[in-house]
């Protein structure tokens, strides 16, 4: 099991109006573990478990350690408590962590072509990093409202010049042409995207209709599922005991049936990553996750039980 650390803000800035940079130490002035690109750290904050990626201009071996982490996060609008608290951390502040996992790694050796929107640039910015370094090809696509809302802009453009093509919301001629994108893939490519939920599905799609093999499509969600106007309390019975709970708006299945007892492996809770997939023996879920294919939400089958509802009174689910 992994031991969490305390980590000591050593330094943060604002990067836009609404992005601010951390940099954090080990609180105790050791070394950090090392990571892979893509990779995220979990904070223990008071409103719940949050997970930010971590950022680097720099490669990072994840065989030794590092004096620091660095996170760009932004405030949310309808912050629960974990980007204003992230938001409110001075300098000298301590906060609990977990090591650094991956759920959205880079595939060493095989070029790239990296989507960002938003702030969901901040895992691509360290695989076009370790891109770089690697002499690996890559592309680099990153979307933004407008030019000023775009963390790290400046940066990147000096960091990866011709490979970074910049969009911009308000610029319609800019705008980011997912089907064109698509339809470029080379046979060796390996496509990553960050951002939005309807970026990533809008992504996932193209890719697929072009002919891109699932295994070359990689997504991470950079939000966590937001309630929707309408929900409503359901009920979940687990199959092999034949305990009912009941999930009321605004919470879980893992959130309720982890309070009742229940053991659950997950990991995320965003709906990207797949490893909280259960079997649906009855009912309709209703999938908000983005790593099930069209067919597999029509059939019905499975969920990602840390993010998707039910549209039925009750499901049955093998856990």
């Amino acid at each position: 099991m992994l031991e969490p650390v305390k980590l000591k803000v050593a330094s943060a800035r604002m990067l836009t109006e609404t992005v601010r940079q951390l940099e954090f130490v080990r609180g105790d002035g050791g070394a950090l573990a090392g990571y892979t690109p893509g990779a995220h750290v979990k904070f223990s904050l008071p409103a719940g478990e949050r997970s930010y990626s971590l950022v680097d201009f720099e490669p990072v071996s994840p065989g030794s350690g590092v004096d620091r982490y660095r996170f760009a996060v932004q405030l949310e609008a309808q912050s629960a408590g974990g980007s204003r608290y992230m938001h409110d951390l001075a300098p000298g502040d301590e906060v609990l962590a977990l090591p650094p996992g991956n759920d959205f790694a880079l595939v060493a050796g095989r070029p790239g072509l990296l989507i960002a929107g938003g702030i969901g640039v901040t895992p691509i910015i360290s695989m076009a990093t370790a891109l770089k370094h690697a002499g690996t090809p890559f592309r680099f696509h990153y979307a933004g409202r407008t030019s000023a809302a775009m963390a790290y802009r400046d940066e990147l453009e000096q960091a990866f010049r011709d490979q970074l093509v910049l969009h911009f919301d308000d610029k319609p001629e800019t705008a980011l042409n997912i089907a064109g994108l698509a339809a470029s893939v080379g046979a060796e490519e390996h496509v990553y995207v960050c951002g939005p939920k309807g970026m990533i599905e809008a992504v996932k799609s193209a890719m697929e209709a072009a002919g891109v093999t699932p295994d070359r499509i990689h997504f991470e969600l950079f939000a966590s599922a937001a309630e929707q106007s309408g929900d409503r309390a359901f009920e979940v019975e687990v199959h092999s005991t034949g305990e009912v709970f009941e999930i009321p708006p605004g919470k879980t299945i893992i959130e309720v049936l982890e309070a009742g007892g229940v053991e659950l492996v997950y990991d995320c809770q965003r709906g990207d990553c797949g490893i909280c997939q259960a079997d649906v023996i009855a009912g309709e879920p209703d999938h908000r996750d983005v790593v099930l294919s069209d067919s597999e939400k029509d059939a019905g089958k499975v969920m990602q039980i840390c993010v998707s509802r039910a549209k039925s009174a009750r499901l049955v689910l093998d856990l």
